[in-house]
């Protein structure tokens, strides 16, 4: 698979260029700061690295919270929604697929601060790349937002209601991947990006 990571990511990244420059123009125009915002994310066997992707909230807003709160959050800018809606800002991503760090398909990048909370059975998601896209990636927001939307903290309802129900999806995917289901993901992520492009 690490082949195919490659090459799909290098291809994607040329193909798509015009569009990397369109957005970043965007970003840069929208609001003060850099284009690429820079997160600190747990690898395989738990190694940290550095995951891009463009900035969506004014600079700065991310300080003290580590979750943001969905469409409800009012510190992500006006084009960081429509990013965000439409998935293009995760393609920064592909430079850490390209780089080895990332996976095409895998588990969700996990923020380091969250590992305390996870359970001795859950460290097995970790022997795999944190992913681009994946089970998790494809429903993340549907699980999270139905208790955002009730004014809960973003964080603690991230902790109680939705970290280890999106482990539970991770580890059945670390457990039970085949290039097969990955294909799969891929059509699957690619039919979601399409219902969701900006009109």
């Amino acid at each position: 698979m690490r082949v195919i990571d490659v090459l799909a990511s290098l291809f994607g990244l040329i193909i798509l260029s015009p569009v990397l420059a369109v957005v970043a123009v965007a970003v840069k125009l929208s609001s003060p700061g850099p284009v690429l915002y820079r997160a600190q994310r747990v690898g395989r066997y738990g190694k940290l690295f550095t995951m891009y992707k463009f900035r969506t909230m004014r600079v700065g807003a991310d300080a003290g919270a580590r979750i943001t709160a969905g469409e409800v959050d009012d510190r992500i800018t006006p084009v960081g929604h429509r990013l965000r809606a439409s998935k293009l800002d995760e393609l920064p991503q592909l430079l850490n697929v390209l780089a080895g760090q990332m996976a095409l398909v895998g588990p969700r990048p996990e923020d380091p601060s969250f590992l305390p909370y996870y359970s001795t059975d859950e460290w097995a998601v970790l022997s795999v790349r944190p992913g681009l896209t994946g089970p998790v990636q494809l429903n993340y927001r549907e699980l999270a937002d139905a208790h955002w939307q009730q004014g809960e903290d973003p964080t603690k309802a991230y902790l109680q209601h939705v970290l280890h129900q999106r482990l539970a999806q991770d580890l059945r995917y670390a457990r039970t991947r085949t290039l097969g289901g990955d294909l799969r993901l891929i059509g699957q992520t690619l039919a979601m990006l399409l219902a969701r492009r900006p009109r």
